[in-house]
């Protein structure tokens, strides 16, 4: 049995470890389940004011997340706005100044350009002094305050009344821009014959009397045209005229007050008989090109967000100006058998001028109706009108700007859709095509506002000016030229070496 007990001694080696293996294997497992048994009256112990921190904790990253978006949202909405005034400051400068300049004679174009140019440096400190507070401070319903004089508490935090994305400061510049090539528009009409002393004077009071009212009217919080201040309680809201980025404010304003300048100073010397042709179609072309692209700063940029809504203007701008543009050229082939480079960016301009009030408010296949309409309306307003009148509007400041600006506001009351601007709340028509018929009256109104006080103001401030320093320069320095009577310069040195 030697052999057996050698077996018995073998197999009890081998199975020792296999019953020492499955011990320790029950000794983790015990001690697992002790440690979990342990954990889960941790658990239970654990006070209910742990869990309220986990939940706060949650409530603050959420909060600075929103935060976060909200900053974000801010710092591109400030950073397109500054774009937009930018933009629109180049429509001036030198967007406007080369279109006028190189409409008049060579006499005259420094002259011209120089209007604009002071534009820019009066206005602004206009603008910085008084103006601002009247057109957007708190007032009544036809004129803001005093309570924003010298850009008093105009600060770096937004004003949730106006924009509630980008500062103050901004909003500011922006509308200043606006403030500056309006009445710069209106030396179109007076082109070639005012005194520099007297346009200074003119001007200012202009933009006090007749700009800085029908600006508060009709964006100013609680304006009497405004539509975003509809409920507002009194007269706000009382007419609510849709004027997206300045059909009434800015262009129809600035044509009448250029027709009424124009009666009002006589023709120039030799007008009608002697033809009055534009010395460089170049500059003005280069002019019309910069006024096309500064255009969506002015349209889209009053979206005063970098938002669909600014899409929206940006696209219906530019269908605008294109369709003008056509609409005059064919009109102009019609009549003369060929189309001109000058009717060519004359028609774009009217159809910028026209898409504006607009641009906010109407779609794109509605946007090159406007555009059309109103090449060949301002078309048939500067060739036969003006001929039929007489009267002497030296680069059509009234033919494209007054009437373009008129009938896009009208037009503007036809077409405004819900879909792309649901101005007056969700679910409501907005203008007549979508169910809305009063929105027409209401455009109409806006327009005869601007018209009334357009005439008026201007009336008084040019028989004001006249009578205290005169408005037109002599016979003599007018065929001298503005560029020597005025500033002693000329424009171009052809015998200089």
């Amino acid at each position: 049995m030697g052999w057996m007990a050698k077996l018995y001694s073998l197999g009890a080696r081998e199975v020792k470890p296999v019953v020492t293996r499955r011990l320790a294997a029950r000794w983790v497992l015990g001690l697992l389940l002790c440690c979990g048994i342990v954990a889960g009256a941790a658990v239970a112990q654990t006070p209910a004011a742990s869990q309220a921190d986990r939940i706060a904790a949650l409530e603050r990253v959420a909060a600075q997340n929103a935060t976060a978006i909200a900053n974000a949202q801010s710092a591109g909405d400030n950073a397109w706005m500054l774009t937009s005034a930018a933009l629109v400051l180049l429509m001036s400068g030198p967007g406007l100044a080369l279109f006028y300049g190189g409409l008049v004679r060579r006499k005259n174009i420094l002259g011209t350009m120089m209007q604009t140019f002071a534009m820019m440096a009066v206005i602004t400190v206009l603008w910085a002094l008084v103006a601002y507070s009247l057109a957007f401070g708190s007032g009544n319903a036809f004129i803001g305050g005093l309570h924003n004089v010298f850009l008093h508490g105009v600060g770096l935090t937004p004003d949730p009344a106006y924009a509630p994305t980008i500062p103050l400061q901004t909003y500011m510049i922006y509308q200043l821009m606006f403030a500056i090539i309006t009445p710069a528009l209106i030396t179109g009409a007076f082109a070639e014959r005012m005194k520099f002393s007297a346009m200074l004077v003119f001007m200012v009071l202009w933009a006090i009397i007749v700009y800085t009212p029908m600006a508060h009217m009709v964006w100013g919080v609680g304006g009497l045209l405004n539509a975003t201040a509809v409920g507002a309680g009194g007269l706000a809201g009382r007419f609510p005229c849709l004027d997206f980025a300045g059909g009434t404010v800015v262009h129809v304003t600035s044509g009448v007050s250029a027709l009424v300048t124009a009666l009002y100073l006589g023709k120039r010397l030799g007008f009608p008989q002697k033809a009055f042709m534009p010395h460089s179609v170049v500059l003005s072309f280069i002019g019309a090109c910069l006024l096309w692209v500064g255009w969506f700063g002015f349209n889209a940029g009053s979206a005063l967000g970098a938002s669909g809504l600014a899409t929206s203007a940006f696209v219906a701008t530019h269908f605008g100006a294109a369709a003008g543009a056509i609409g005059w050229a064919a009109a102009e082939w019609f009549r003369n058998g060929k189309p001109s480079v000058l009717g060519g960016i004359s028609g774009a301009v009217a159809g910028l001028v026209a898409i504006t009030p607009a641009s906010g408010f109407v779609r794109p296949i509605d946007a090159l109706g406007i555009g059309l309409a109103a090449g060949v309306f301002c078309f048939f307003m500067v060739v036969k009108v003006k001929n039929l009148f007489g009267y002497d509007d030296s680069l059509d400041a009234f033919g494209v700007h007054g009437a373009g600006g008129t009938l896009g506001a009208i037009l503007t009351g036809f077409f405004a859709n819900s879909v792309v601007n649901p101005i007056f709340g969700a679910g409501k028509a907005t203008g007549f095509f979508e169910g809305n018929h009063r929105q027409v009256i209401n455009q109409l109104i806006g327009v005869a506002i601007a018209w009334t006080i357009s005439i008026i103001g201007t009336l008084i401030i040019l028989f004001v000016v006249d009578k205290l320093i005169g408005l037109r320069v002599s016979e003599d320095a007018e065929r001298e030229g503005l560029d020597l009577s005025q500033h002693g310069e000329e424009g171009y040195d052809w015998e200089g070496g």
